[in-house]
């Protein structure tokens, strides 16, 4: 008979506080998953405990739950106010655009600070349609951790182009050095000796693989470069959100 109790006493929750998360989900606005600002993401996350604790365990009190819900609730649009009203607070209290390329130049020190990967930001490129890091004129991760990127003029203006006329064939770049680390099986498969790769690096006084972050060659054997010290790279922009 308790059992059969508690079920009712389960049922009962579920069927109070569900219209009470979604009452609370309607006031923190529309937004994807991807888009939560960190604070928010983590009021989710503690929703879900407390009201979880809730239906899972009878003997909880479901009204300190349900106030639990409600002060959650406020505290967060009290964030988002305070986030509106003063830029210093919200920067505080949630993540700021990163920029990883410059000028076709990876921001090693960015990139080690937000622990994003070469390999992260180079899917997220390809998911973007761009497959040469010269072309990127700057790329930077978003709060949400999307990726945003602007190309070269030329290449801007070759997009816009595509729609009025015939796409030409364009070769993509492959990496053949990632993080000091020379991907041999690559330049066999291309017929790219190391000795040509080390006298194209001569050509740019680089004498040690190691000191190559990124290297990366197309089918016209042209050669691109990102060093892991950032002192001699294009100063970044400063950005404002």
């Amino acid at each position: 008979m308790e059992a059969f109790i508690d079920l009712l006493k389960v049922f009962g929750r579920i069927y109070t506080i569900l219209p009470l998360l979604l009452a609370v989900t309607l006031i923190m606005g529309k937004r994807s998953i991807g888009e939560l600002p960190v604070f928010d993401f983590l009021v989710i996350l503690t929703l879900g405990s407390v009201v979880g604790a809730d239906i899972a365990e009878p003997k909880v009190n479901h009204l300190f739950t349900m106030f639990a819900v409600i002060g959650i609730a406020s505290l967060q649009m009290l964030v988002s106010y305070l986030k509106i009203k003063n830029r210093k607070f919200g920067k505080l209290v949630t993540f700021e655009p990163t920029i990883v390329i410059y000028k076709g130049q990876f921001l090693v020190k960015n990139m080690r600070t937000i622990k994003y990967s070469i390999d992260n930001v180079l899917q997220m490129l390809r998911e973007k349609n761009v497959f040469n890091l010269k072309d990127v004129e700057m790329a930077m991760i978003e709060a949400s951790g999307e990726l945003s990127v602007k190309l070269i003029p030329q290449k801007e203006t070759a997009r816009v182009e595509h729609f009025t006329s015939p796409i030409r064939d364009s070769s993509w770049e492959l990496p053949i050095i990632v993080d000091g680390i020379v991907y041999r099986n690559v330049m066999r498969r291309e017929n790219i000796s190391e000795e040509w790769l080390k006298q194209e690096l001569l050509k740019m006084q680089i004498k040690n693989l190691e000191d190559v972050f990124y290297a990366a060659v197309n089918k016209k054997r042209e050669l691109h470069i990102s060093l892991k010290d950032d002192k001699d790279k294009p100063e970044e922009p400063l950005l404002f959100h």
